[in-house]
């Protein structure tokens, strides 16, 4: 008697497949940790860069980001249709990262500000090209592993496990590497070349995902993580004919215009993408302020190791909360409360300016439990919405879809860090060298606080107004699979 094959929304992700993608956030988690922390202070309080200055530099660094992620986009679109696989970008820009990564915190101070302001342009710049090569291919790959909407939610809130992980070695760790000798100087340089590693590590490792083509029953894939669900060879090829129909017929700018095409056809996408960059702006003006708040508001530059714990802690142990929550209500109402205790964390922190003190560490952490679900959530919802989009357009997209995604967390980020940099400019804090010793006004404390905790509320608050126009939900996604 012969049984049903197994639906496709059925079919589990293996644990090796799991691990292995998700381990490539240690990379993902590390490189938009560490420069977001200490990058800009780096810049002012070590080679003398004027606040404004300092911003102008990280944020032109990441506008070109957001000009090639959604070219990166549709190369890796058209590698898949070529090869079956995803692969070829992700490795190269593991193998760049690190030396760019160590040349970015190796300027000499003696150069003076300006030259360090320009060298610092440079190597971030390549370094952040190295870091999309990467990233685009690796947002695309949760699409195909696997088509069911509570295995992606499985997969993305793994990912995001190892990511606030890394954010926590990273956060915690970089400071403590950059503090391991007295010499500032051999002390950045030595956190450039030791977390530039460790990130190429965590990338080379998820590489292997998208090694080889495989196919789950009624679609192809790029990874190896549905065992049984199908044999190599018809699916890819059936990819590779769909994807080379859209990559192959024009250039690059017809690649990219794919990826604004998406964003004008798809509501959900764009509701998404929205929800996540004003986020993104949020959490980035919080982690470019964190050193500025353990220097100037708790008086110890050791102090941003304990605010990093304080975030990243509960968030190991909440990321599979949300999931479990996220299956019972849904992702989006699950991304909703998890928006609202995030807001509600950030505006408490606000008291600080009254009564510094060590209390600040308990809204932290209840911002870290929000921050959890505010990663795995829209990050499980994209997969959802890209299948949802093959409905009409048919598939070969994903890289295009990735590509215009990373560059909106990419602008969102940078912006936290230059909304930081006009909020000190503006309220007259004080660049310095490493050797030397100054007094800020407390107009630029009160600039370092609110930047910290009023600023990302409010953006979180118009996050939900984004959020609210999603118009996706389960049955939209599993009536495609059963």
């Amino acid at each position: 008697m012969s049984t049903a094959a197994p639906s496709p929304a059925d079919v589990r992700l293996s644990r090796g497949t799991i691990a292995r993608y998700a381990t490539g956030s240690l990379g993902t988690g590390g490189f938009a940790t560490l420069p977001g922390l200490v990058l800009a202070y780096y810049l002012t309080d070590s080679l003398g860069v004027a606040a404004l200055v300092a911003g102008l530099v990280i944020t032109v660094a990441k506008v070109w980001d957001v000009i090639i992620d959604p070219i990166i986009g549709a190369l890796t679109d058209r590698d898949l249709a070529r090869h079956g696989t995803r692969r070829r970008l992700m490795l190269i820009g593991a193998l760049a990262l690190p030396v760019l990564f160590a040349l970015t915190f190796a300027v000499p101070p003696s150069l003076g500000p300006v030259v360090g302001a320009v060298w610092v342009f440079f190597a971030f710049t390549l370094t952040a090209t190295a870091f999309s090569l990467f990233q685009v291919p690796y947002i695309a790959l949760p699409a195909e592993l696997t088509p069911s909407y509570d295995e992606r939610t499985r997969l993305l809130t793994w990912r995001v496990v190892v990511l606030t992980f890394a954010i926590l070695l990273f956060g915690a760790g970089g400071p403590e590497l950059r503090g391991i000798t007295e010499d500032p100087v051999l002390g950045y340089l030595i956190m450039g070349i030791v977390a530039g590693v460790v990130i190429a590590v965590g990338m080379l490792v998820a590489t292997t995902v998208a090694q080889r083509p495989v196919t789950w029953a009624g679609g192809p894939s790029t990874g190896s993580g549905t065992a049984g669900s199908g044999t190599a060879g018809s699916g890819t090829a059936g990819l590779r004919t769909a994807a080379g129909e859209q990559t192959e017929g024009g250039g690059i700018r017809e690649h990219y215009s794919n990826g604004i095409r998406g964003l004008r056809r798809s509501l959900a996408f764009r509701a998404l993408l929205s929800t996540y960059l004003l986020q993104a702006l949020a959490t980035g003006l919080m982690l470019a302020g964190a050193q500025y708040v353990a220097t100037w508001v708790l008086h110890s530059e050791q102090a941003v190791t304990f605010l990093f714990v304080a975030l990243i802690a509960p968030a190991l142990f909440a990321a599979p909360g949300w999931g479990v929550l996220a299956r019972r209500i849904g992702k989006e109402r699950a991304f909703s409360i998890a928006s609202v205790l995030f807001a509600c964390a950030a505006l408490t922190i606000l008291g600080t300016l009254w009564a510094p003190g060590a209390w600040i560490y308990v809204p932290v952490a209840v911002a870290g439990v929000a921050y959890a679900g505010m990663q795995s959530l829209p990050m499980s919802m994209l997969p959802d919405v890209i299948s949802h989009d093959e409905r009409t357009s048919g598939p070969g997209q994903a890289g295009s879809f990735s590509g215009v995604w990373t560059a909106g967390e990419t602008i969102g980020f940078a912006l936290g860090a230059t909304t930081l940099s006009i909020i000190l400019a503006v309220t007259g804090y004080v660049s310095s060298t490493a050797a030397e010793t100054v007094t800020q006004p407390s107009a630029a404390i009160t600039g370092i606080v609110v930047s910290f905790s009023l600023v990302p509320a409010v953006l979180v608050g118009l996050s939900l107004l984004t959020l609210a126009r999603y118009p996706l939900r389960r049955t939209d996604i599993e009536s495609r699979t059963q």
